[in-house]
């Protein structure tokens, strides 16, 4: 489980802006945010199956992913976390990936994918849940956004005061002066609040969605601890400077890693004025 509030297009500054919280076992082998074998993607590593939650490249693409919370999923389904590097790997622009995934999405549990890619300053939204209606793409308009582990902007309780947060605290930054993102994880990220049990979804049993409730996670399982493990803000300024921050466990203690960088998207053809 994860949950994630973004700003697209609403700072003039800021084209995107990211805070991110990964909610997994403590105990399954992960990479912190870094440079991946080739140099191109920037981002977390599962180590079990090889995919991510978040990442970027180079080249000013996007893409990260939250789980859907469901009763029963399949063992056999794909993994979801290849599919953020699909896209990250591929020449398709988000629009072009989005309709192209729809033919293969009920070959995965259920997920909520986000592809960005400012060469074509498209933000695209794609999920296979749930299973009664056809698959969701739909661009993402600008505003601020918040996904969970249900539908984009669900009205769960976390949802609802992790976006009215981030608006309040946003707004008190002024227009031209630099975000300081790892202070918005500070104030945003670390909540512990949990929902009334009456505003619970309803899917899961009533203690484990109880647990979940919180925008911070966490829980004891019988399996091993359980929750918030990564907390990660992303920001990229309308001159390509770029920054990723990441603020995680590792055998019990919290590190934390900022990587600074430049998007270079490439133009369009049909973009070149001559």
């Amino acid at each position: 489980m994860c949950i994630v509030v973004f700003a697209w297009k609403v700072h003039p500054l800021y084209p995107f802006l990211l805070l991110l919280n990964r909610d997994e076992y403590h105990h399954r082998p992960t990479k912190s945010v870094g440079w991946w074998e080739d140099g191109e993607i920037l981002g977390g590593r599962d180590e079990v199956a090889g995919g991510t939650w978040l990442a970027c490249t180079r080249e000013g693409r996007v893409s990260f992913l939250t789980n859907v919370l469901e009763l029963h999923t399949l063992p056999e389904a794909k993994s979801r976390g290849d599919l953020p590097l699909r896209f990250l790997e591929s020449k398709k622009s988000s629009e072009e990936f989005a309709k192209e995934l729809v033919k293969e999405v009920h070959e995965y549990n259920g997920f909520n994918l986000i592809t960005l890619d400012l060469t074509s300053n498209k933000m695209f939204y794609i999920s296979n849940r749930p299973k009664s209606e056809p698959p969701t793409v739909q661009q993402v308009q600008p505003g601020i956004h918040v996904l969970s582990n249900a539908k984009l902007d669900s009205p769960w309780p976390k949802v609802q005061r992790l976006k009215l947060n981030f608006k309040k605290l946003l707004s008190t930054y002024d227009e031209d002066e630099d975000i300081p993102m790892k202070e918005m994880i500070d104030k945003l990220m670390r909540d512990t609040t949990k929902a009334d049990k009456s505003q619970l979804p309803n899917i899961c049993s009533l203690e484990w969605e109880h647990n979940l409730s919180s925008i911070f996670v966490e829980v004891d399982t019988p399996l091993g601890r359980y929750g918030t493990r990564s907390m990660i803000a992303l920001s990229i300024k309308d001159n390509e400077e770029a920054s990723f921050h990441e603020t995680y466990i590792e055998k019990g203690l919290w590190w934390e890693k900022t990587i600074d960088f430049y998007t270079t998207p490439k133009v369009a053809l049909n973009e070149i004025v001559l």
